[in-house]
């Protein structure tokens, strides 16, 4: 009991999406084959990665650790969105809950941090190739991409900390898909100010400066691949980064989409279905868009598949 006399929540009944049992069944089934497309997708790479010898640079070892933070997203939000799917609804405990929006909170604040890391990369290889086996060591890859992973999830750490010190002691229905933070703080009895003012502070960091260390990378490239003199030329540099910027722009305007732009006027199924867009659009299209337009990706799965026939 708290000091009200209400009595401290300790589940909560996810709403899910209220719609016809014809419509959920569809859903669920689509859901599914999303779900079971991005881990297999997902693994090939990471697979690829780790057994091909022609794989074995900094840009792919990026591409790798990207995948293990869609894995992360998908497997922590879709099996129970599936479960909710065909019971109409679900409840899930306080803990799971908090569980829930902490490790998506995470994956996601690495992906940001990794997507900037991988803009370097791609910088380093059009504006200074002759020094790029130089700077990009793979002791020095491996070093920033433990510093992405223990940034991303130390920071989200410190607000869900402050989340999970908030009362929840009226309603427990959270018509949303997933424990996302903000319903969730709209449960909250005492004033969640302090952790609004966390995640934009914390957002600086972990949002921000890598959206603009992004853009001045690129635009350090576009300006070095407009001074290349033959067209070729320039279309094989632009190549090497177009996949990169593609998942960028995928990536932020689903984020941008769901937390930046103003609710005013939407619905909250608009709002769920934005959110489909980055938990698991997005971890579902980044493998397709860096394995079918990549020759060496291509060229990895051939070998692959020579050696299980052989054996």
């Amino acid at each position: 009991m708290l000091e009200n006399n209400q009595t401290a929540v300790t589940k909560f009944f996810l709403v899910g999406f209220q719609v016809s049992q014809d419509l959920r069944i569809f859903l669920f089934c689509l859901l599914l084959v999303a779900y079971c497309g991005t881990i297999c997708g997902n693994l090939l790479i990471i697979a690829l990665v780790s057994t091909s010898k022609n794989l074995h640079t900094p840009m792919y070892f990026f591409i790798s650790q990207l995948s293990i933070s869609d894995i992360l997203v998908i497997m922590d939000i879709t099996p129970f969105m599936l479960h909710i799917l065909l019971n109409n609804g679900g409840t899930i405990t306080y803990i799971s809950c908090i569980t829930q929006f902490y490790f998506l909170g995470a994956s996601e604040s690495s992906e940001c941090l990794l997507l900037a890391l991988m803009s370097y990369d791609r910088y380093v290889a059009v504006c200074k190739p002759l020094h790029y086996n130089i700077i990009m060591k793979s002791g020095y890859c491996v070093i920033l991409t433990v510093v992405c992973w223990v940034l991303g999830f130390s920071v989200v750490l410190i607000y869900m900390t402050t989340t999970a010190k908030l009362n929840f002691c009226g309603p427990n229905i959270i018509n949303h898909i997933f424990c996302d933070i903000v319903p969730l703080l709209e449960l909250a009895c005492n004033d969640a100010y302090i952790v609004h003012l966390e995640i934009c502070l914390l957002g600086i960091p972990i949002v921000i400066i890598p959206i603009i260390f992004i853009i001045m990378s690129y635009a350090y490239i576009v300006f070095n691949i407009l001074r290349i003199p033959s067209s070729t030329g320039r279309q094989k540099a632009f190549s090497t980064c177009s996949s990169h910027l593609t998942v960028v722009s995928i990536f932020y305007w689903t984020i941008f989409s769901v937390y930046v732009i103003p609710t005013k006027g939407r619905t909250i199924t608009i709002s769920k279905i934005l959110s489909l867009l980055y938990t698991v659009l997005t971890p579902l299209v980044n493998p397709i868009i860096y394995s079918l337009r990549n020759k060496d990706f291509k060229k990895a799965v051939e070998e692959a598949l020579n050696k299980f026939i052989i054996y």
